[in-house]
């Protein structure tokens, strides 16, 4: 290279200049590099469209699921999918209105699926999401998420499903292995289990066995929001129900003790008119841990409507307890702020006298509960207690017909500060009344708040 006057900075310069042969080395490095770089990214999520009208969509969701990739979305033109949907990868699901978009998954297992099952007891699939539809006629769950984290059920209608239930035994016929205490009611309409940190929200779930389950045959379920759903009509169980199960054979448990139902928010709800097809089969909202080393703690159910269930508004369960055995975890769950009504009485060994707002039974002591703030209305009795151990219960409105607050066992029962329905407390005439040992005084001389 001729050096000239403008080049005179490079007489400066002690590196050596390149040969064309070595420029063009280190132009094909710095191509590989670049290459290598794109090629470790993410590809971009891709759309996918199922419409048996579109030449360019797929005809059914299945084959659309088949060919996404994690992070796709699959939109879902308006019309009637006869099919069961299998989801095992990060994909969102969206119908296009669930009152036009349907999955009728008549004669077969679920309507939807999202399995994470492989991975037992963790979860194996994450960050899924389902809208929009309406899901039909499964034989059992219309949704079910097993070992699963960041999902989010939202908007859709899950009716009709449970439909291998035989009511007369009851029993189900199509129940998954795994599923250890589901035989009499197929897993209801919306099924979590092993599930962590997702939302099911704005969905309705009527006229299944039950509306919407949680529990912990596969794995813990825990962390999870159910916030602004209908459950309502659902004639053989709970409308929303917290429940924790032996351990299924997939998770390697042996010991016993059940993973866990824990640390759930039920919020904003409404729970109407679900167990009626027997007497007592189910409650508005059913907290329960039945027998040894079951565990459904640390649970928060606010400001949900609770009303005409066959069961309690609310009912929390233990029923064994083997001595020397695993112990049974019903602790640290908080009811506050619901609006509870017309509901029946609870039934068997939790057997409340008269139609009961809130019913806290169990064999075992159980601590840390929360009662506050509720308001409960047309029941015989507003709250019924009935375990070994003291409880605490106060700013509650009790406008029963009859007990505001009945203590059926041997724990101590710390009603003070709650408003019987008028002035005078429990003794006057007009009030709800204390049944059994309750201490009430001092109490609100105007509703709570």
């Amino acid at each position: 290279m001729r050096i000239t006057p403008q080049h005179a900075p490079l007489r400066n310069l002690r590196v050596p200049m390149l040969s064309n042969l070595c420029f063009r080395a280190v132009l094909l490095m710095t191509v590989v590099a670049i290459l290598d770089v794109s090629l470790s990214l993410p590809a971009a999520a891709a759309s996918l469209c199922v419409n048996p009208a579109n030449p360019a969509c797929y005809t059914t969701i299945g084959a659309a699921v088949a060919a996404a990739t994690p992070g796709d979305t699959i939109n879902v033109a308006h019309g009637t999918y006869k099919e069961q949907v299998t989801l095992s990868n990060s994909i969102s699901l969206v119908g296009e209105n669930r009152n036009n978009t349907t999955i009728d998954a008549t004669g077969l297992v679920n309507g939807i699926y999202i399995n994470g099952t492989a991975s037992a007891p963790n979860a194996g699939v994450t960050d899924v999401t389902v809208t929009g539809f309406t899901i039909e006629n499964a034989q059992t769950e219309g949704i079910l998420v097993a070992n699963a984290s960041n999902v989010t059920i939202s908007n859709n209608d899950v009716t009709n499903n449970d439909l291998s239930l035989i009511a007369a035994v009851p029993s189900c016929t199509e129940n998954y292995d795994f599923e250890t205490n589901e035989s009499f009611d197929c897993g209801e309409g919306i099924h979590l289990t092993g599930v962590d940190h997702s939302i099911v929200s704005g969905n309705i779930s009527e006229n299944n066995a039950g509306g919407i389950l949680l529990s912990d045959d596969t794995g813990a379920t825990h962390d999870n929001l159910i916030t602004g759903n209908v459950a309502k009509n659902n004639p053989y169980d709970c409308g929303i129900t917290l429940a924790s199960h032996p351990p299924a054979t997939i998770t390697n448990v042996t010991s016993g003790v059940s993973l866990g139902v824990f640390h759930n928010t039920i919020t904003g709800n409404q729970s109407s008119g679900n167990g009626l097809a027997v007497f007592g089969a189910g409650a508005g909202v059913g907290l329960f841990a039945g027998g040894p080393g079951n565990q459904t703690y640390g649970n928060v159910v606010i400001n949900n409507i609770l009303t005409g269930n066959g069961l309690p508004g609310v009912a929390m369960h233990n029923h064994a307890s083997a001595p020397g055995g695993p112990a049974v975890n019903l602790n640290d769950n908080v009811i506050v702020g619901n609006q509870i009504g017309g509901n029946h009485a609870d039934t068997q060994d939790a057997a409340t006298p008269g139609s009961t707002g809130i019913n806290l039974y169990s064999v075992v002591p159980v601590t840390g509960t929360v009662i506050s703030q509720n308001a409960v209305l047309q029941e015989k009795i507003a709250i019924a207690v009935n375990i070994p151990a003291p409880v605490e219960l106060h700013l509650n409105n009790l406008l029963a017909h009859g007990i505001g607050v009945d203590n059926l066992g041997t724990g101590a029962v710390n009603a003070t500060e709650n408003w019987w329905g008028c002035s005078g407390g429990p003794t006057a005439p007009g009030c709800s009344s204390a049944g059994g040992s309750v201490i009430f005084t001092p109490w609100l001389t105007k509703p709570a708040p």
